[in-house]
């Protein structure tokens, strides 16, 4: 790699592309030719892989090469060499087409399931019950290097995995791939057969607050979950582009600068911008308010109140705001400031949440002339209409049956000729369009955002981007109930992060012997309760509604964050009171573990590749969550039986290996949502 730019040289090839579109064209150019060097050498590096892989297949009885399936990676999922292997075996058994066969492989929830089942009924075999082909089947099922013979269960065939072979082949796999294990770079290729055509290109837009207001529970909602997306996709091959579309345009931002003027301090702006600025606009508010009041006051006593309308808050408020449409340079200024500060202040929060950005986007960058071009393009093909001065679209009119009516007649533009969010938001998207030639973008909003989002994808369609609609997707998600502080009601993200960081201090200090062994106690802790945040965020399913807990959610009863963080904890002592070398664990003699507590681990940690590949259908933080609790719990049942300190040597050394592959397990998949993975606690 000595012929790289040094600064690339441990860069991966998802951060590069996002460090290749900060630069300037010639930068990029001289890049270039490095970044594709980089794409060669990790696919070659894949290769050596499958070539490793032949070898220890060979080593396993396995002489014929694994045939060659869609979505078959058996170089990164141990599980795929199983599935390749007995998608053989059955084709023969069978004589059901392979490429029939080998999707219809599942993987399993429970272990007394097996780790792979065939629902019969999906070979699509006519004239025999699934009973009948089952016994028939089982029957002439040959003797397997990897499998046992299959066990029948109502309309399924259950398939065992011979979990000493597994071992053999899983565990060195793990401990040699470390942080990238369960990732499949082959995903997000654009032609797997030939990855010198690059990647897809994945935006993932979420969070998206608005400046100078609180950041509530949905964005925080949307943050862990747009985080969680942005992962996933990177993971499998994708290169993401994280979008924040900040809410930092509108006629409150002329209400806010008229705010700061009569409130505000640069000195308090400068030291805790969105608190300050967020209790300027509630004191401004207000204001409005009273004026507002005075009005209807003098109105109802039928007296004049044009002197108020005319030079009051609300009326200097839309003259600031139109100062700033139309480029006033000290306007425009005071407002940048505003923004740049908050972002600011934004990005050291998102790094305590592991949560990066590769463009603070927003309504101010929306041009008006692309605005207007959709507003002219919607009235020419007829789509949008006038309605009582207002400019609508009947969906009715356009979209038959009740697919129409549900999408109501929303407006686009007001009486007074002021442009709504989805003239916006279909401005924006073409804007991204042009500036990303994304091949897929998830809007990461609340499920309240739902009807928007379908009169979205539906205008554009309507529009003639069918293509682009279909790249579209929105990600949603449910409430929040009952989020508030120790101190109140909660305002801002920063306060939630504080009261659990303070609580899970509180807890750590019970245990004072523990507490003194901790380098760091306060960072720990904020680690801690961050876990304890966005663990109970993604318990269940994302369009669930829950209850924000934080006695239940800094718990490490029950499956918790504090819980999964313990649980990584005990392995990384584990490893430290073990003292082994890498060395020395990687020649451990994986034949060895032959305890039922050792099988069971074994066979939960190779589901992991399939619980991640599962996951990018799902689109679901709770599948992976799931799966760790699962393996976290039958970690937790195996320490009485699998002890490392006081065993013998060579058995201390397999068991050794089999704990540091469920650590490198838990680890990614922690990683993967966005956790930070304690050592110690």
């Amino acid at each position: 790699m000595n012929s790289f730019p040094r600064c690339l040289r441990q860069v991966s090839r998802n951060t590069f592309s996002t460090v290749l579109r900060q630069l300037s064209k010639p930068q990029r150019e001289y890049l270039q030719p490095s970044f594709r060097e980089l794409s060669r050498r990790k696919y070659t590096i894949m290769a050596a892989a499958t070539s490793d892989l032949a070898e220890k297949l060979s080593s396993l009885q396995l002489t014929t090469p694994l045939p060659k399936y869609p979505n078959c990676y058996p170089e990164i999922n141990t599980v795929d060499i199983y599935r390749a292997h007995l998608t053989s075996i059955l084709a023969e058994v069978t004589g059901v087409d392979a490429k029939i066969i080998y999707p219809a492989l599942q993987w399993t929830q429970t272990l007394e399931k097996g780790d792979l089942v065939l629902p019969i009924p999906a070979l699509r075999v006519k004239g025999k019950k699934p009973d009948a082909l089952a016994a028939e089947w089982v029957e002439k099922f040959p003797e397997s290097p990897l499998v046992h013979k299959p066990t029948v269960m109502g309309t399924f065939l259950q398939f065992f995995f011979k979990v000493d072979k597994l071992a053999q082949l899983l565990i060195p796999s793990i401990l040699k791939t470390q942080n990238t294990f369960g990732q499949n770079p082959f995903l997000g290729l654009k032609d797997p057969a030939d990855p010198s055509k690059g990647q897809k290109r994945m935006i993932v837009e979420f969070s998206s607050p608005n400046i100078a207001k609180p950041f509530h529970a949905g964005h925080l909602r949307s943050t862990i979950i747009g985080g969680f997306l942005s992962n996933l996709y990177a993971g499998a091959g994708w290169d993401v582009i994280r979008i924040n579309y900040l809410g930092d345009w509108g006629k409150q931002y002329g209400l806010l600068a008229l705010g700061f003027e009569k409130y505000g301090s640069e000195e308090a702006l400068l030291a805790d911008p969105i608190n300050h600025l967020f209790e300027i606009y509630v004191k401004i508010s207000k204001d409005l308010s009273t004026e507002k009041e005075e009005i209807t006051k003098l109105e109802a006593e039928g007296k004049d109140a044009s002197q108020i309308k005319n030079e009051g808050l609300d009326e200097q408020a839309r003259r600031y705001f139109k100062a700033m449409t139309n480029h006033d340079e000290k306007a425009l200024a005071q407002w940048a400031h505003f923004r740049e500060l908050s972002i600011k202040r934004y990005k050291e929060t998102y790094a305590r949440l592991n949560i990066h950005f590769d463009d603070y986007s927003g309504e101010s960058q929306v041009k008006q002339e692309n605005m207007d071009a959709a507003a002219k393009k919607l009235e020419e093909m007829k789509i949008s209409e006038d309605s009582e001065g207002a400019v609508i679209i009947d969906f009715t009119k356009h979209v038959p049956g009740k697919a129409g009516k549900s999408l109501e007649r929303p407006i686009i533009k007001k009486k007074d000729g002021t442009a709504l969010y989805l003239t916006r938001d279909i401005s924006e998207m073409l804007q991204r369009v042009e500036k990303y030639n994304f091949d897929q973008m998830i809007y990461c909003v609340a499920s309240q955002q739902d009807l928007h989002l379908k009169q979205l994808f539906k205008i554009i369609e309507l529009m003639g981007y069918g293509d682009v609609a279909k790249k579209v997707q929105h990600v949603n998600f449910g409430l929040v109930l009952g989020m508030s502080t120790r101190r109140g009601t909660v305002k801002f993200l920063d306060d939630i992060l504080r009261d659990v960081g303070e609580k899970m201090h509180e807890v750590m200090q019970k245990n004072q012997s523990k507490y003194e062994q901790v380098e760091n106690p306060l960072a720990t802790a904020d680690i801690l309760g961050i876990s304890s945040v966005m663990v109970q965020d993604m318990n269940g399913k994302r369009i669930n509604n829950y209850t924000f807990n934080m006695d239940a959610m800094t718990s490490f009863e029950g499956d918790t964050g504090p819980y999964l963080q313990y649980a990584h904890a005990r392995l990384c002592s584990i490893t430290r009171r073990a003292q082994l070398s890498t060395e020395e664990i990687s020649s451990a003699d994986l034949s060895l573990l032959t305890e039922t507590h050792a099988l069971d681990l074994i066979r939960v940690i190779s589901q992991y590749p399939d619980v991640v590949q599962n996951t990018l259908k799902t689109l679901e933080p709770t599948t992976v969550l799931t799966y760790l609790f699962k393996m976290t719990h039958t970690l937790s049942s195996s320490y009485d039986h699998l002890r490392i300190v006081g065993s013998e040597k060579e058995l201390m050394k397999a068991r050794m290996a089999l704990y540091d592959a469920a650590r490198v397990v838990l680890n990614n998949g922690m990683r993967l949502l966005g956790l930070t993975p304690v050592e110690r606690m």
